[in-house]
């Protein structure tokens, strides 16, 4: 699935002010669960489940926290940028400062993989993620992801 098709304004967050993984991962869970229609928690969970296996840092400053959760009713894609890099456990060792989560349904499993391949590319571009680092706020992000994907 293209990631165009996934990305919503309301979920696209420049420079939160948020200081540890955990955190973060409640963020993502608060932020997407109104918007998938299911708990909080469901999503906190199967997030952190996800994280248990093996961190989703992934290198560059970039983690893709995802998971499926079955109470999803469809895809969501939340992007956000940190204030200051934070610890992520990534494979690299260095600090995160952009998280692009993901969370999918069972049904759309084959999809899934595709768009963590579409979103690993794009953080392979150093030129791509130093437009996305410099978005000082939500519409400015979303704008520049938008032209990236």
């Amino acid at each position: 699935m293209p990631l165009k098709s996934l990305l919503k304004a309301e979920l696209v967050l420049a420079k939160q002010d948020i200081v540890s993984k955990k955190r973060v991962l409640e963020s993502l869970a608060d932020l997407t669960s109104n918007r998938l229609h299911c708990e909080n928690e469901a999503v906190y969970d199967a997030l952190l489940a996800r994280e248990k296996l093996g961190s989703t840092g992934i290198g560059n400053g970039i983690a893709i926290p995802h998971c499926r959760l079955e109470s999803a009713n469809h895809t969501a894609i939340l992007v956000m940028s940190l204030q200051k890099p934070i610890d992520f456990d990534s494979i690299d060792k260095v600090a995160v400062d952009l998280i692009f989560a993901l969370i999918v349904p069972p049904s759309e499993c084959s999809e899934h993989l595709s768009t963590l391949a579409q979103i690993a590319e794009l953080a392979q571009s150093p030129q791509s993620l130093e437009k996305l680092r410099s978005a000082e706020t939500d519409e400015e992000l979303y704008r520049i992801f938008d032209s990236l994907v």
